[in-house]
């Protein structure tokens, strides 16, 4: 048996087995659980509106103030949109994400966000603060957000069910600032982002999807579809952030069921956990230490993993793809050529599987649209996150627009993947200057 054949082997009996990934039923398994979603009926998508509406006009040459909280990083900029639609920013800051570096209290969350934007508070005119926050949370007509929980692994607890935007507003005034605050999911920022560049081309519908440390999908819903809320006009259009990286109508690997064990949510944003960038490299490090026990790896290579903690998806894909750098781990003397061969046979499939599941991901939203049948008139899809712009291995993102095309192009759907800098930054101004 070849070294390939074993590991595809290995992979399948442990329940990773990207041909055997059922494209369709995934697809009305989605449409099914967005609808549910919709209609307030059990789901795992929470489908989330987000009283923002894509078709008001957009304030131009007013300052705002934007902050994103990402997976990653908190940033902060000073943003002004031209007449003719054109972002500026300026004054731009950035530190790590509170709650990433250890435990937080509610009070220390808000402080630190309010001693990161006071600066900017200050020394500008700004009315309002654009507030593009990354996590799942209700957001309210007057476009504050109640924190459902955490992703992304952000140990905060206690903030868990309070207010953001008010908690922020609380500790700005204890510096003697007042600033309205506009809060909207990065997917519903890199939405409005793609709509605002848009504007040049005809689009028949417009959605937005992440994919970096984690992962989630926005589009445009009729008011009408929107079942579960009685306070938004039927009449309207608005953006819904669905969640999708809660997705959980999806069989997990052994794999993934053990990574998810050790994550401090177990059995929450299952799909995210199969496919951003947060989860694969430690999905990579689990595959190798199961298959180094089951004997596809060296002794000494087996000895080596025992004394890792985990493995980091840029490392991990720099060297399945054939280009680590020279203090790749994987270059370890511990590793002989069979084993780094078998190590890219065992882990490439993680990132094939990743781009599969983005692609249904992708066409799913697409499809809620109900748009792109006229193909002078497509579906805008602006794409954002590091995972999706950067990862290498199985020719991401080729994976990615080829399963989409296998899916969208029988069903004669017309669609545009673009890519728009700073989306995040970019919707929540426009966000707020609404």
């Amino acid at each position: 048996m070849s070294d390939k054949k074993e590991a595809v082997e290995f992979l399948a009996e442990n329940g990773l087995n990207v041909p055997g990934i059922d494209r369709e039923e995934l697809l009305r398994t989605f449409a099914s659980e967005m609808q549910a979603g919709l209609c307030g009926a059990p789901s795992s998508l929470m489908m989330i509106p987000s009283f923002i509406y894509p078709d008001k006009p957009v304030q131009t040459d007013k300052p705002v103030i934007v902050l994103d909280a990402g997976g990653t990083n908190l940033r902060a900029a000073v943003v002004r949109i031209d007449k003719e639609g054109n972002p500026h920013i300026g004054r731009f800051d950035k530190r790590p994400m509170p709650g990433t570096q250890g435990e937080l209290s509610e009070s220390e969350f808000y402080e630190e966000f309010a001693e990161f934007v006071a600066p900017l508070a200050e020394a500008e005119k700004a009315e309002k603060i654009g507030f593009c926050f990354s996590y799942p949370a209700e957001i309210l007509p007057d476009c504050d957000a109640r924190l459902l929980h955490w992703s992304k692994q952000i140990e905060v607890p206690s903030v868990v069910g309070t207010l953001i935007g008010s908690g922020l507003k609380r500790h700005l005034a204890k510096r003697g600032l007042q600033h309205d605050v506009v809060i909207l999911n990065d997917t519903v920022a890199t939405l409005l982002a793609g709509k605002s560049v848009g504007v040049a081309r005809d689009y028949s519908a417009y959605v937005g999807f992440i994919l970096g440390t984690g992962t989630n999908t926005a589009y445009v819903e009729k008011g009408g579809n929107i079942v579960k809320r009685k306070d938004i006009d039927p009449n309207a259009s608005m953006a819904i952030n669905v969640e999708s990286g809660a997705f959980r109508a999806i069989r997990q690997s052994r794999f993934d069921q053990l990574m998810d064990a050790e994550t401090i949510d177990p059995g929450f944003f299952t799909f995210e956990k199969m496919i951003s960038g947060a989860y694969l490299g430690r999905i990579g490090f689990i595959v190798l230490r199961l298959a180094a026990a089951a004997g596809l790896l060296s002794e000494s290579a087996r000895q080596l993993l025992d004394t890792w903690q985990t493995v980091g998806n840029k490392e991990l894909d720099d060297f399945c793809d054939g280009t680590p750098e020279a203090n790749n781990p994987f270059l370890n003397e511990a590793f002989t050529a069979q084993d780094q061969q078998m190590i890219v046979d065992l882990c490439t499939p993680v990132y094939e599987r990743s781009a599969v599941l983005a692609a249904v991901n992708i066409a799913s939203a697409i499809l809620k649209t109900g748009e792109g049948r006229d193909p002078a008139r497509p579906v805008c899809v602006n794409v954002d996150g590091s995972t999706y712009h950067r990862t290498r291995t199985g020719q991401y993102r080729n994976r990615v627009q080829t399963e989409l095309q296998k899916i969208l192009a029988p069903r004669g759907i017309s669609y545009e993947l673009i890519r728009v800098d700073e989306s995040p930054v970019i919707g929540a101004a426009v966000a707020g200057l609404m």
